[in-house]
C-alpha cells in the first residue's frame, strides 16, 4: 500500500488552512488601519504601551474582526452555497458544526484577550462582538438589510477601532476632533462595505437578503456608496481647514480627487469593478484617514 502523505501528491490542505481562511485575514486590515490611526490621533506618547498597542491591533484585526467573519461565513453557508461554493463550509473542508464552534471558541478567545487591555478595550470588544453576530445570526441578522448590516460594519471597522485606541492611550475621552473624524470615517465606510455587496447579487437575491445593490440595483447602490464615502471626506476637509492645518486639508482633498476620478470607472460598470475599486479607490480613502489623525495630533501636541 501506498504511505505517501497527500500533502506530497497535492491533496487536500492541511485543516488549519481551512480555519485560517474562516477568518479572512484579507478583511483585518480595515480595523486594525483604524486603530492605529486613533493611536496616531490621541497625541499620547506609545512609551512603555507597546505591548498594548500590539495586543489591541491584533484584537481589532484578527480576533474581533475575525470571529466577524466566522460568524458570517457560519450563517451564510447557504448564500455561500451559491455564490462562493469554494468556501470552507460549504465546499465541506469545515465539516458539520465545527464552523460554528469555531466562531464560539474564537469569541471567547477575543473576549479574554481584551480583558487583559483594560475596561475600555473590553467594552468596545463586547459591543464590536455583539454586533458582529448580529450582523449574521437571526433573529436580528442585521445583513438582510443593506443599510442595517453594512452600518454595524461600519462602525465595528472604523469607528470603534479609533475610538477605542485614542481613549485608552491618552487614559480619557478621545477629543471631539478625533470623535468627529471617527464618526465620519465609519459613515463613509459604509459605502465601502456596499462595495463588497457586488459580488453577491444572484446569491443574494435568491436568499432574500436586501442588500443595496438588490434593493437599488447595482447603479442606483453604486452611486449612493460614491455619496457615502465622498459627503464624509468633505466633512473631514472643512474640520482640517477649521483646525488650521492647511496641508493636511490640501492632501486629504487631494486623495479625494483621486478617488472621484476612479469613481468614474467604477460607476460605469459596478458589477465588474467594484473589486477593482475596493482595491485602489478605498486605498486612498484609508491614506486620508491617517493624515487626518496626524493633523489632530499636531493640533493636540502644539
Amino acid at each position: 500500500m501506498d504511505r505517501t502523505s497527500p500533502q506530497l501528491l497535492g491533496g487536500a490542505p492541511p485543516k488549519w488552512k481551512a480555519y485560517l481562511e474562516l477568518l479572512k485575514p484579507v478583511t483585518w486590515f480595515p480595523p486594525m488601519w483604524a486603530f492605529a490611526c486613533g493611536l496616531v490621533a490621541c497625541g499620547a506618547s506609545f512609551g512603555s504601551r507597546g505591548l498594548f498597542v500590539t495586543g489591541g491591533i491584533a484584537l481589532a484585526g484578527p480576533l474581533v474582526c475575525g470571529t466577524s467573519q466566522a460568524v458570517n461565513d457560519w450563517f451564510d453557508r447557504h448564500v455561500d452555497a451559491i455564490n462562493e461554493p469554494d468556501r470552507p463550509i460549504p465546499s465541506g473542508r469545515v465539516a458539520g458544526r465545527n464552523g460554528l464552534y469555531f466562531a464560539l471558541v474564537w469569541t471567547i478567545l477575543s473576549l479574554i484577550v481584551a480583558a487583559t487591555l483594560g475596561p475600555w478595550v473590553f467594552g468596545a470588544a463586547v459591543v464590536g462582538l455583539v454586533l458582529a453576530w448580529a450582523y449574521s445570526a437571526p433573529p436580528f441578522r442585521l445583513k438582510a438589510n443593506g443599510w442595517w448590516g453594512n452600518s454595524a460594519v461600519a462602525i465595528c471597522y472604523e469607528g470603534l477601532p479609533w475610538f477605542t485606541a485614542a481613549a485608552v492611550l491618552s487614559g480619557a475621552l478621545p477629543t471631539w476632533h478625533s470623535i468627529y473624524a471617527a464618526l465620519a470615517y465609519s459613515v463613509g465606510a459604509h459605502g465601502i462595505m456596499t462595495l463588497n455587496d457586488f459580488k453577491a447579487i444572484d446569491g443574494d437575491t435568491t436568499m432574500g437578503i436586501r442588500s443595496l445593490p438588490v434593493q437599488l440595483g447595482a447603479n442606483g447602490a453604486a452611486r449612493v456608496a460614491c455619496v457615502v464615502m465622498v459627503l464624509p471626506q468633505l466633512a473631514v476637509i472643512g474640520l482640517l481647514v477649521y483646525m488650521a492645518t492647511p496641508i493636511h486639508a490640501t492632501a486629504v482633498a487631494v486623495l479625494l480627487v483621486a478617488q472621484l476620478v476612479l469613481m468614474r470607472r467604477f460607476l460605469k460598470d459596478p458589477v465588474h469593478f467594484a473589486t477593482w475599486y475596493s482595491a485602489s479607490g478605498v486605498t486612498l480613502y484609508v491614506s486620508g484617514m491617517l493624515v487626518a489623525a496626524f493633523a489632530i495630533r499636531q493640533v493636540l501636541v502644539t
